[in-house]
C-alpha cells in the first residue's frame, strides 16, 4: 500500500521585516544575515494572528466536503503552544468546522513534532486506508530581542493531508532515528522567547543527522546516490549547506555525485520566511516542489527532521507522477510576493509587546489578510473568527 502526502498547503503572514533593516539596528554588515545565515526576510504575524489562525489558513485550501468527511484525525505540531491543557488543534477543528467523529491531538518535541505526526498518520492510514489524516505544523519562532537568534525568527504554517492514495509524495517505510537528552534549545514556562545555545545546537543537529542516516541505512533505506534531492530542517537556510557537509565527510563520493544542487531549491522559501520550527522541513520540501522547473515525478527525496532537546529522523519518499496537477505554487508565490514590509517600530511592537497575563478580556483589530483571525479573549477564552473581508464577501 502506498501512503504519503496527498495534498499540501502553505500559509505565511502578510507582513515581513527585512533582515537588512535588522542589521542596521544591530550595527552590523547586512551580509552577516543575507550570506552568513542565508536569510533575507522574517515573516511577522500581525496581532490578530497566532498558531491557530495560521494553521486554519494553511488547512482551508485542502478542504472540500469529501476530504472533510474522511478526516479521522487532526494532528497539530507546534512548540508555540497557546494553552497548557487544550490542544491548539482543537481550536483549529472548531474554526474549520470539521466533523465531530474525529480525534484531535497536539504534538510537542521542538521542531521535530510534524515528522512525528506524519509517521503516526502513516501508521493510522495503514490500519484504516479509507480514512485521511490532517497534519498541521504551525509556529512562531521568537527569540529574545537583540539575541543571536533574533535574525532567524519567522512564522508560518504547513498543512498536509496524509492518505493511501498520495498525489504528492509517497513515503517510504524506512526510518533512521536518533534521540539524546541535551539542552541546546529550550523555553521555560515563564518565558515568551526561546533560549538557545547556538553552537551546541548546530553540533547536536549535525551529529543527529549523521546517526539518523546510519540508522536509516541499517533499516534498509536507499543509498545516498539514489536520492536525487535532499530536504533538511532549516532554522536558517545556510543550515542546509552545513547538513550536506555531513555527507561530504562520511560519503564523499556519493555526495559529489548528487552535489549541492540536491538541496538548493529547498532553500528558496526559507530565505523569504525565516524559521517556522515544526513547519521548516516541510516548507523546504514545498520549496523544492514549487520552484523546480524540471518535472520531479518519480524522483526520490531524502528528508531530515531535527528537534532540539533532541530527536532526529531521516526518512525518504518518492514524488508522485503528476504531482504538478495538484500544485498551489501560484498561490504560494503570490502570498509571498504581496506581503508588506514593516518598520522597525511596528516589528518590535508586534513581536515583543504581549497582552498582560492578568487581562481576561480584550479585542484585537483586523490586520491579517488570511481567511481566519484571532479576535481576542473573553474571560481568558481565546476567540477566533472569519476575517472581516471574508465576512463582507460572504454577505
Amino acid at each position: 500500500m502506498k501512503v504519503g502526502i496527498d495534498d499540501i498547503s502553505l500559509y505565511v503572514p502578510g507582513f515581513y521585516f527585512p533582515l537588512t533593516e535588522l542589521a542596521k539596528q544591530h550595527g552590523i554588515d547586512a551580509d552577516k544575515y543575507l550570506i552568513g545565515i542565508g536569510q533575507e526576510k522574517m515573516a511577522v504575524p500581525s496581532p490578530d494572528e497566532d498558531i491557530v489562525s495560521m494553521a486554519a489558513n494553511a488547512a482551508a485550501p485542502l478542504l472540500n466536503s469529501a476530504v472533510v468527511n474522511s478526516i479521522s484525525t487532526v494532528i497539530l505540531a507546534t512548540e508555540s503552544g497557546i494553552d497548557q491543557s487544550k490542544s491548539a488543534g482543537m481550536f483549529v477543528h472548531g474554526v474549520l468546522g470539521l466533523a465531530s467523529n474525529c480525534r484531535v491531538i497536539e504534538i510537542k518535541q521542538a521542531c521535530y513534532g510534524a515528522t512525528a505526526g506524519i509517521q503516526m498518520a502513516y501508521a493510522m492510514i495503514h490500519q484504516r486506508p479509507h480514512e485521511r489524516v490532517l497534519v498541521i505544523a504551525t509556529d512562531v519562532a521568537r527569540y529574545q530581542q537583540n539575541s543571536e537568534g533574533e535574525c532567524t525568527q519567522g512564522a508560518g504554517a504547513i498543512a498536509m493531508i496524509i492518505s493511501s492514495a498520495p498525489r504528492i509524495l509517497e513515503i517510504h517505510p524506512h526510518q533512521g532515528r536518533h534521540s539524546v537528552d541535551v539542552m541546546d534549545f529550550w523555553r521555560p514556562n515563564q518565558h515568551k522567547a526561546a533560549l538557545v545555545d547556538g553552537k551546541l545546537s548546530i553540533d547536536v543537529y549535525l551529529d543527529s543527522l549523521k546517526q539518523s542516516w546510519k540508522n536509516y541505512r541499517k533499516d534498509g533505506g536507499r543509498p545516498l546516490v539514489a536520492l536525487q534531492h535532499l530536504c533538511f530542517h532549516q532554522p536558517f537556510t545556510k543550515m542546509a549547506k552545513k547538513a550536506f557537509s555531513v555527507f561530504e565527510t562520511i560519503e564523499p563520493d556519493a555526495a559529489a555525485k548528487i552535489g549541492a544542487r540536491s538541496y538548493q531549491l529547498s532553500q528558496i522559501y526559507g530565505r523569504e520566511i525565516g524559521n517556522c520550527y515544526t513547519a521548516s522541513l516541510y516548507i523546504a520540501l514545498l520549496s523544492l516542489l514549487d520552484n523546480s522547473e524540471e518535472d520531479l515525478s518519480n524522483h526520490h527525496v531524502g528528508l531530515f527532521s531535527y528537534g532540539s532537546g533532541s530527536v532526529g529522523e531521516f526518512f525518504s519518499g518518492t514524488i508522485v507522477e503528476g504531482y504538478t496537477k495538484h500544485s498551489r505554487k501560484g498561490a504560494h508565490a503570490a502570498m509571498l510576493k504581496y506581503r508588506s514590509a514593516l518598520s522597525y517600530e511596528t516589528y518590535q511592537n508586534w513581536f515583543y509587546q504581549d497582552v498582560a497575563a492578568d487581562v481576561a478580556s480584550y479585542r484585537v483589530p483586523t490586520l491579517t489578510s488570511g481567511q481566519y483571525r484571532f479576535s481576542g479573549s473573553e474571560g481568558f477564552r481565546r476567540l477566533y473568527a472569519p476575517s472581516l473581508h471574508l465576512q463582507k464577501k460572504a454577505g
